[in-house]
């Protein structure tokens, strides 16, 4: 898979991001795709054809890997890592919509009108955009961590399975290639999502803590402007009648 074409998407998603989306991006890259590509990739290359069993039966190995391993780890990463990333492009849409329709209002308008003071601040539907990419990000990385564990029953691979799938004749032993080494990536692995979906809760609550005091603050603002001007509307225009 080439992963230098989705860091290249992402890239764009940094620019509308906030401190916390800008050290998920870095756990992603650094700890994630990065340690997936160079590393873990390797670690389960030879997977299946190192998975011995103490029988000759033919097919009898190759049914009880698949019975031990109905999806190996590396594919079910990586489906995690393009499934908890695609939520961000999102905003990069709605940003681009946002854009799409500041060129066409000045086309109309002139060049020295704005529809938006700018298309990337997080007001208004962009806002609900980003929050609800976070959400759906969070609900990824939670279910592919729940799909981890109940397949595997553990995120510790043992160094032997019992098997008794048909074709086997009998109960037979496998035993399963580096799995000290196997089960380190594994619960490294598990520990980056683990800090990914701190982060977005956290991120969850910093934008609408943040939400909360921009409405309260105009909520102050605007009283304070309805003490002063008290024959005023919202739009500053006289409320008596001439």
């Amino acid at each position: 898979m080439d992963w230098k074409f989705l860091q290249g998407l992402l890239s764009g998603v940094n620019k509308y991001s906030t401190a916390f989306g800008r050290i998920w991006l870095s756990v992603v890259f650094v700890f994630r795709v990065l340690v997936f590509v160079v590393a873990a990739e390797r670690v389960w290359s030879d997977d299946q054809g190192h998975f011995d069993c103490n029988t000759r039966q033919p097919g009898c190995t190759n049914i009880c890997y698949d019975y031990f391993f109905p999806i190996s780890h590396i594919r079910l990463w990586a489906l995690q890592l393009i499934f908890v990333t695609c939520p961000s492009f999102m905003v990069v849409l709605h940003v681009a919509y946002r854009e799409e329709r500041e060129r066409k209002y000045q086309a109309k308008h002139g060049e020295n009108t704005r529809l938006y003071d700018n298309p990337g601040q997080k007001h208004g539907g962009l806002w609900w955009t980003y929050l609800m990419s976070l959400f759906i990000k969070t609900a990824f990385e939670i279910t592919f961590l729940y799909l981890l564990h109940y397949i595997y029953d553990s995120f510790k691979l043992p160094r032997k399975v019992q098997c008794d799938v048909s074709p086997c004749p009998n109960l037979v032993d496998c035993y399963i290639s580096r799995p000290t080494e196997k089960t380190i990536f594994t619960y490294f692995m598990v520990g980056a999502s683990v800090v990914c979906v701190v982060l977005n809760i956290c991120e969850i609550f910093y934008l609408i803590a943040l939400r909360m005091v921009n409405l309260r603050h105009r909520g102050s603002v605007h009283t304070s402007s309805r003490k002063i001007y008290p024959d005023t509307d919202f739009d500053g225009k006289s409320s008596l009648k001439e």
